[in-house]
């Protein structure tokens, strides 16, 4: 019965980080294809501020207008896109139990980490600490369902 729980977390956790991989390929593509994130902003800001010129959400939306120049866009552009494909590939891979994403998804994981920490050492983001616990909960139960289908191969149907 254990093990099926840890099956199901293991399941769920990938089912969310596969929902959080098209998130960001999505976010990527539109910093690609939207000619620019500033004029999204502008847009839909626009009506909130005449009504209210002091709305404190608009405003601040307004003051990220001068982190989106377009060598800014291109690389958060490339990086959601990367970053998407690749932990698309790996949720993939995972869910239909090919033994060899495994500890390729555990060293994948870790260098992700590796740059959150990175990142969060410049931006102090609550959201990169939370992420990075996230993936290490992801990492363990990965190597948690590698070990067990090594033990047991009669139940990674789909092995290779």
């Amino acid at each position: 019965m254990r093990e099926k729980n840890i099956h199901r977390v293991f399941v769920i956790s990938l089912l969310i980080k596969g929902l959080d991989s098209l998130l960001e390929i999505a976010g990527g593509i539109m910093f690609l294809f939207t000619g620019s994130v500033t004029s999204l902003i502008i847009s839909l800001t626009r009506g909130e501020l005449l009504e209210n010129p002091t709305d404190m959400v608009a405003n601040g939306m307004r003051n990220l207008i001068p982190y989106f120049s377009g060598h800014t866009q291109l690389f958060w552009a490339a990086y959601l896109l990367i970053h998407g494909v690749v932990k698309i590939f790996l949720v993939a891979g995972l869910l239909k139990k090919k033994l060899w994403v495994y500890p390729t998804a555990i060293v994948v994981l870790f260098l992700f980490i590796a740059y959150q920490i990175y990142r969060y050492s410049y931006t102090h983001s609550a959201f990169l600490i939370l992420l990075s616990l996230f993936d290490l909960l992801i990492i363990w139960l990965t190597w948690h369902e590698y070990n067990f289908y090594k033990k047991h191969p009669r139940f990674a149907e789909h092995a290779s």
